[in-house]
């Protein structure tokens, strides 16, 4: 009877196969059947154990993947295949030892990290990537083209492609912004962008007010994005078709401040009409429902993109999950930019932007009035409490939650019946001033920033049964009047 252990392998051998990989067992191994694949349950040098696929491209080894089974927390999974990534037997061919590419899946879940960045870290992926697309990392990097050699003293001791560049590595050495023609807050915009970017933020959202050129400053940053960052290609999605009708006439007007050509005459910009993605193209414009249908492999009527996003049940009565398609895999995108539909994307249209593997940027316009003021009086608000300590920080705490129950409107009814429970004031300053204040939450998901202040108020109230008793606005991120 098979494992969960087993069962987890054969999924994985399936996604393996979807994404174009062979599948091979160790005993009856022949890289003459082809240069890429995965052998599974493959024997590494004394003390590393055995890796559970060892992944071929082509025709040496450039990385593994460990298999947990199903429901297996695989954060901290990545400690175990890194140490099958240094355990290669030094008779194999590989292109750089530690093996780069760490994969942890359950076959349900997986998880990659790419030792190629600068700061290696795993991240959740749909699928696998392909084996080409491994392959053009390590041309990009110029791994596979200078062939470094792989002395396994010399290399399990320094990792010289730490140096080496990818496009996690391009985005934090930007040239300087030509600001000529841009407005102070489109600046700002893409600035604070770029350097959330470099920091491996992998989501970013832009705020802007409406009228200010959101539009303008996206074609602004993407053109930066591929020209110098070195994306492969940008998807940038619009709420309906007729909208990606004047998407696309601002990118082939858009002149660029670095050698006055316009978009359209350095890169391909392909408008998505129907379900044939032009792989030349660098920047693809649609809708979310056209790229959902590309994935289901459906053909989508052109008068079905005219509806808005929040409008679609009509067209996709009951949410379908996504499963992977070789035609379109979960790297063809480096970048993902969503103007406004980001707003009622939910449920079955997440799908599309987890799907792939990719950086999410959304842009939004604020209606006036801009810039409200808080509606937390200032004697209560998060810099009163900064002030503070011991016994008054203590005491101002619980004073300031009674008092904002007692607010009218939406503010008393979020206060409503809100305690302190903290016993001891000095875990409460090391939680307000030293934790929750030092947070850069402008970064963040709102799912991570709720995960995190939960973590954070276990972490520092251990000793109560509850939390701390109010509910907690994080400071506006990229947020431009």
């Amino acid at each position: 009877m098979p494992t969960p252990e087993d069962k987890a392998r054969e999924k994985i051998d399936q996604a393996l196969q979807k994404a174009g990989w062979q599948i091979q067992d160790i005993k009856d191994v022949n890289l003459s059947v082809g240069r890429d694949g995965a052998l599974r349950n493959f024997p590494l040098v004394s003390g590393h154990g055995f890796a559970d696929h060892l992944l071929y491209v082509d025709g040496k080894a450039a990385g593994v993947i460990e298999a947990k089974k199903e429901g297996f927390p695989l954060i901290g999974v990545e400690v175990q295949a890194v140490k099958y990534s240094e355990g290669l037997p030094s008779a194999l061919p590989a292109y750089i030892c530690p093996l780069p590419f760490l994969y942890q899946s359950t076959g349900i879940e997986t998880r990659f990290t790419n030792g190629l960045d600068p700061d290696t870290r795993s991240r959740r992926t749909f699928a696998f990537h392909r084996s080409d697309t491994l392959a053009g990392w390590l041309e990009g990097t110029n791994v596979k083209t200078h062939d470094i050699g792989r002395d396994d003293i010399v290399a399990l001791t320094r990792e010289p492609y730490r140096t080496l560049t990818t496009f996690r590595a391009r985005l934090r050495r930007m040239p300087p912004l030509q600001t000529e023609g841009l407005w102070p807050a489109q600046i700002i915009a893409i600035t604070n962008l770029e350097e959330s970017l470099a920091q491996d933020r992998p989501r970013a959202l832009i705020q802007m007010a409406t009228g200010s050129g959101k539009t303008f400053t996206a074609i602004n940053f993407i053109y930066r994005l591929i020209k110098f960052a070195g994306a492969r290609r940008v998807l940038f999605l619009v709420e309906r078709g007729n909208l990606g009708d004047q998407t696309l006439k601002e990118f082939q007007q858009h002149v660029s401040p670095y050698n006055n050509y316009k978009f359209t005459e350095e890169f391909i910009v392909q408008q998505l009409k129907n379900n044939q993605l032009d792989t030349t193209a660098r920047v693809c414009i649609g809708t979310i429902q056209r790229l959902y249908s590309m994935l289901k492999g459906r053909e989508l009527e052109e008068e079905d993109e005219e509806a808005s996003v929040s409008g679609l049940d009509r067209l996709f009565k009951r949410p379908e999950p996504i499963e992977y398609n070789p035609a379109i895999p979960i790297e063809t995108f480096d970048v993902i930019v969503t103007d406004e539909c980001h707003r009622s994307i939910y449920n079955l249209w997440a799908q599309v932007l987890e799907y792939f593997d990719a950086h999410l940027i959304g842009l939004t316009a604020t209606k006036p009035p801009y810039n409200q003021l808080s509606s937390i009086p200032d004697k209560y608000s998060w810099p009163s409490l900064l002030k503070k300590d011991g016994d008054e920080l203590f005491d101002h705490y619980r004073h300031s939650l009674e008092n904002l129950g007692n607010e009218k409107g939406l503010l008393g009814l979020i206060f409503n019946k809100s305690q302190n429970k903290f016993q001891d004031p000095a875990k409460l300053r090391r939680l307000i001033v030293d934790l929750i204040d030092k947070k850069d939450w402008s970064a963040m998901s709102a799912d991570v920033k709720g995960d995190t202040y939960k973590g954070l108020l276990q972490k520092n109230a251990e000793d109560v049964k509850g939390g701390a008793g109010q509910y907690f606005t994080p400071r506006p991120l990229l947020s431009f009047a």
